[in-house]
């Protein structure tokens, strides 16, 4: 009981600060629509088909830099802390070139949009939105370094308190330059990509101050020095970070599949598929949070060799987050009428969210367990082998048994939307089925090669 309790502690203290940082940064995408769609229907379709274009892609490469927090992880746990510092200024070089990537991506994202039937002004202000997002890009990558590197060392509250700075920030930023004041004029949708720009720049500015004031990351030196480019460190982060940013792009890809399965049944199916979709993520945030917190606690006692400690440690990760999970599916069960009701009014949208919420419920157990295995194994860094079967799971099964049951059903009678759900819900539960055993054995691995004698 008392190895639970403390285990449960270090998760808790590790995970709330998480938690908090990811509602602040769902609270500016919230305050982008809300401000967008106040200005015009028109700058919130802009909005809506620039998020579409530019999350996969912005997933996939700042994914790359969640290796940042194992590595760090493992290193702290070892207790070299200059070392720390010295990775994390190699890696910021990677998360530069990163950001030129994004910046150059972004700025050309406009190119797919002929290939949508989307109406000339919506595509107009997609693309001014997009090239407005592009400028804060680098600050944003190597905000995401940074922010991994104070994670990875358990220092999770000082980034809950730039992202909940950034989140009221957004909110006045977004009005001036949306609706333009101070003698800058109007720029409906594109204003919320500029504000958002400005935004993340002053935030990598103050984690940064952060940084240098606070006497917990002294032991780093990360800004003491001056570090040229680190052929093999390079090599070390993008080992790790490709296969999470891809295994992001994976997941995202489902769920945009999804909607695109279901686009012939019309705009009431997609609306209400829309609506339990984003019920379901907001709630999503609880487990993920967690999981990221065991990425640290997992890699912190590996690198102080306490493996048995940390196999434990993953097993009670699964358990907060499966915890997680039940509150979430009680949650759906309890208030989906009013959950939904804050989205739609219209009966028919209603109606279709509700019922499948209820298949959202279920969404939540495999979904809240795997979080919590994945988060585990990367505080081990193992990365790869998950996102081989994210990919088997989210591509080969999820969607294809989706669209199967959607359009031709179990006895040849369609099941309609309800059936795209079953698969993802197929989809999840054989990667949970997966994903934990792979914790398992990397975590029996690692005590036995400790061990010579087990071998």
């Amino acid at each position: 009981m008392k190895n639970l309790l403390k285990e449960l502690k270090q998760l808790l203290k590790i995970g709330i600060p998480i938690y908090g940082s990811q509602i602040s940064y769902m609270g500016m995408g919230v305050t982008d629509t809300i401000v967008a769609g106040r200005a015009s229907a028109l700058d919130l379709s802009g909005l809506a088909i620039g998020n579409a274009l530019s999350m996969p892609f912005y997933f996939l490469l700042g994914g790359c830099l969640f290796a940042v927090t194992p590595i760090v992880a493992q290193l702290f746990g070892a207790r070299k802390y200059e070392e720390i510092g010295q990775k994390v200024r190699e890696i910021l070089w990677v998360s530069l070139a990163l950001g030129f990537i994004g910046f150059i991506l972004y700025r050309n994202l406009s190119f797919f949009i002929p290939f949508f039937d989307i109406e000339e002004n919506i595509a107009q202000i997609s693309d001014g939105y997009l090239k407005a997002m592009s400028f804060g890009f680098i600050a944003n990558m190597l905000f995401t370094c940074l922010r991994c590197y104070s994670e990875g060392m358990g220092l999770t509250l000082p980034v809950f308190w730039v992202a909940f700075i950034g989140m009221v920030l957004n909110i006045p930023l977004d009005i001036i330059f949306v609706y333009g004041y101070f003698g800058i004029p109007p720029m409906g949708g594109v204003g919320c990509g500029i504000a958002t720009s400005i935004n993340v720049v002053i935030g990598v500015i103050v984690l940064v101050l952060v940084i240098i004031k606070k006497k917990e990351y002294r032991p780093t030196k990360i800004f003491s020095k001056f570090s040229l480019p680190n052929l093999d460190t390079t090599k070390e982060a993008l080992k790790l970070g490709l296969p999470i940013g891809f295994g992001v792009f994976v997941e995202l890809s489902m769920f945009s599949g999804a909607a695109l399965i279901l686009g012939s049944l019309g705009a009431t199916v997609i609306s209400g598929h829309t609506v339990a979709i984003n019920i379901v993520s907001v709630l999503f945030i609880l487990p993920l949070s967690f999981g990221l917190a065991a990425a640290t606690r997992i890699g912190n006692l590996v690198g102080e060799k306490k493996l048995h400690q940390a196999k434990y440690a993953s097993n009670i990760a699964i358990f907060i987050c499966f915890a997680g999970a039940i509150l979430n599916m009680v949650i759906i069960l309890i208030f989906r009428d009013n959950l939904v009701s804050l989205y739609s009014s219209d009966l028919a949208v209603a109606t279709i969210a509700m019922n499948l919420l209820l298949f959202g419920a279920i969404f939540q157990i495999p979904d809240g367990m795997q979080m919590g295995a994945l988060g585990s194994l990367r505080g081990y860094k193992d990365t790869f082998a998950p996102m081989l079967m994210i990919i088997l799971t989210y591509w080969f099964v999820a969607l294809p048994v989706g669209y199967f049951l959607t359009y031709f059903g179990i006895f040849g009678d369609p099941m309609g939307p309800s059936g795209i759900w079953i698969g993802m819900i197929t989809g999840l539960t054989i990667f949970a089925g997966l994903i934990i055993p792979r914790l398992n054995y990397i975590a029996s691995k690692f005590i036995a090669r400790s061990n010579p004698e087990l071998l």
